[in-house]
């Protein structure tokens, strides 16, 4: 048979090549990773579903909430405990104005934090042409933030969360706020054009160091004092440099008494707290040196019960800090790390003139007060129905017991007895509501602390504050955090037995539900609850709860006649507001 020659196989053309290609989401979450973020807490939809995915892919933790403005707490929670700032995603208009509020919250409070939200074109924003969830977020989050940034196309995004970062870490912390508008997030990029962006950050954080003669100053002042005393705010204890603080009180002998947030800087219960002589510190000392506090509503801005003739030391990052409310003799303006190393320097070799008797006076008066408080817990042990103190009475020895949990605690009595009650011991492992007194912070602030530290957490809970935020006690729930929640139930705000002023059947506007039964919100969510109403029950299960590291929820069953009206302003209101027999 003849041969045939095969028909040529013809020779297919070459694909044609495409650069791999990048959206301004994919920058975003890279974006995150470069900077260090590990965590990210929001509420996704658009336009950000897509981003947070994303973020989770660059191994970021994406804490997803049931409401903004607990993200935002659980990440200026972060922000405080951990130096770096928690971040914040959510999305445009109401959730952009819902996460707000942390934000402008953290920046108050002085917590370093990054809220980045969905924007709408800020072209169609300008032109006020309807489009959708159209507001101008960038001006609105301009006045209440430490600093701004708008990203109008992918490129910036980069640039704009490494700035953020800095904002909100340098100098005096704060919130920094992000406009990620909608085209940015949906920009097609070539990934080797991306690859340009970025780079490795230097110095993320500067410390500045204070003035030399200022230093000085602050030595020879304190030095001749003769009835010195430390006060250490919330900023003392952010800076974490414990145990420089540890140095200079215990070397020199100063008694120290702790703002709420800095309670457990030094032990509260150790022979230099002066915890229960601010009165008396007020009055009589002649030197105070206030390291990362303020002297504002909660410190009587300086007047009030203070001397006139007290001198004050005052160590702040921030120079605006200065001579708010009362003159500071000693400004020490840098880095608290740098500033207390420089003082301690000075310090080193001179002889500090204190009168030995003022020490010895205030740790008499310490013991008698201590036995005060510790009669009236112990009066409060047999009242049934529970009241405050009767709680307290067992919350106080299993949470001491306990010193590296921490303590998230928010309400009205709650918060002021729970503050009074428990003795800190450790650095760092008290949130509260701080400067604003906002409610609503617990269950973010709880989740944050549990995210960013890996601890188990209480939060002490009054039912008014745990209505702001309890539906995300879910989140705890689904992230399996170790979590417990108690709460203290009287029935109201302040108490359950307001009276209503005018004929009315409606209930006070004090008046919540003393029959509520929180402790099945945690039923829904699969959580290990408790309903307890006497302190036997109340020991067991909170015990319980702290050991399984689980989310536990803790329903406390008080009084309804249990508290009063907070914060000194009753005469602001006509009475009655409360008759106690009803």
């Amino acid at each position: 048979m003849p041969t045939t020659t095969p028909t040529p196989v013809p020779t297919p053309a070459s694909a044609p090549h495409y650069p791999e290609q990048l959206t301004g989401m994919d920058i975003l979450a890279r974006a995150l990773k470069n900077v260090g973020i590990e965590n990210v807490y929001g509420l996704v939809g658009i336009p950000i579903t897509e981003a947070a995915y994303l973020i989770q892919a660059q191994g970021i933790r994406f804490v997803g909430f049931r409401h903004e403005q607990q993200a935002g707490m659980a990440a200026a929670t972060e922000g405080f405990l951990t130096k770096k700032p928690g971040v914040l995603m959510t999305v445009s208009s109401l959730g952009f104005l819902n996460g707000l509020t942390a934000t402008a919250n953290a920046t108050v409070n002085c917590y370093p934090m990054i809220q980045i939200s969905g924007a709408s074109d800020p072209t169609m924003v300008d032109m006020n042409m309807g489009t959708y969830e159209q507001l101008d977020q960038f001006n609105t989050a301009k006045g209440l933030v430490k600093a701004v940034f708008r990203c109008s196309h992918a490129k910036d995004i980069p640039s704009a969360v490494m700035r953020a970062y800095r904002a909100a870490v340098s100098g005096r912390p704060g919130g920094v706020y992000i406009d990620m508008t909608t085209p940015a997030l949906g920009e097609i990029m070539n990934a080797a054009d991306v690859e340009k962006l970025f780079y490795e950050p230097v110095d993320l954080y500067s410390p500045v160091a204070p003035n030399a003669a200022a230093v000085d100053r602050a030595v020879k002042i304190l030095t001749s004092a003769k009835k010195p005393a430390i006060l250490l705010g919330k900023g003392a204890a952010y800076a974490q440099v414990d145990d420089k603080i540890k140095t200079l009180i215990e070397k020199y002998s100063i008694p120290y008494f702790p703002m709420s947030m800095a309670k457990g800087l030094m032990p509260d219960d150790g022979p230099l707290s002066a915890l229960s002589c601010r009165s008396t510190i007020m009055e009589q000392a002649d030197v105070v040196m206030i390291i990362g506090a303020r002297l504002n509503w909660l410190l009587s801005f300086g007047k009030g019960k203070w001397s006139q003739d007290i001198k004050f030391i005052q160590l702040d990052v921030e120079s605006q800090e200065m001579d708010v409310n009362r003159p500071i003799a000693a400004p020490v303006v840098g880095d608290m790390g740098l500033s207390l190393d420089a003082i301690l320097a000075g310090l080193e070799g001179k002889t500090m003139s204190a009168d030995p008797e003022w020490l010895a006076s205030l740790q008499a008066e310490t013991k008698v007060k201590g036995a005060k408080f510790a009669a009236r817990i112990d009066s409060a042990r047999t009242m049934m129905p529970m009241h405050h103190w009767t709680a307290l009475g067992v919350i106080k020895p299993i949470l001491e017991g306990n010193p590296d949990v921490i303590l998230i605690n928010e309400g009205a009595n709650t918060l002021d007895d729970t503050r009074d009650a428990i003795n800190m011991s450790l650095p760092r492992h008290r949130v509260d509501c701080a400067t604003w007194a906002i409610m609503g912070m617990g269950m973010g602030s709880a989740i944050g602390a549990a995210v960013a530290t890996g601890k188990s957490v209480v939060a002490v809970e009054g039912d008014s504050a745990f209505g702001f935020s309890g539906m995300d006690f879910s989140t705890a729930c689904r992230f399996n955090l170790p979590l417990t929640v108690v709460v203290f139930n009287n029935g109201g705000i302040y108490n359950g037995v307001g009276v209503p002023l005018d004929k009315t059947s409606d209930p006070a506007p004090t008046t919540l539900d003393i029959r509520a039964r929180y402790d099945r919100l945690g039923d829904a969510f699969g959580a290990q609850t408790y309903y307890v109403q006497t302190p036997d029950e109340l020991q067991k299960a909170l015990t319980e709860s702290i050991a399984s590291k689980k989310p536990c929820l803790i329903d406390v069953q008080l009084a309804a006649d249990s508290g009063a009206e907070s914060g000194h302003i009753g005469y602001l209101n006509p009475a009655p507001l409360i008759d106690i027999k009803v």
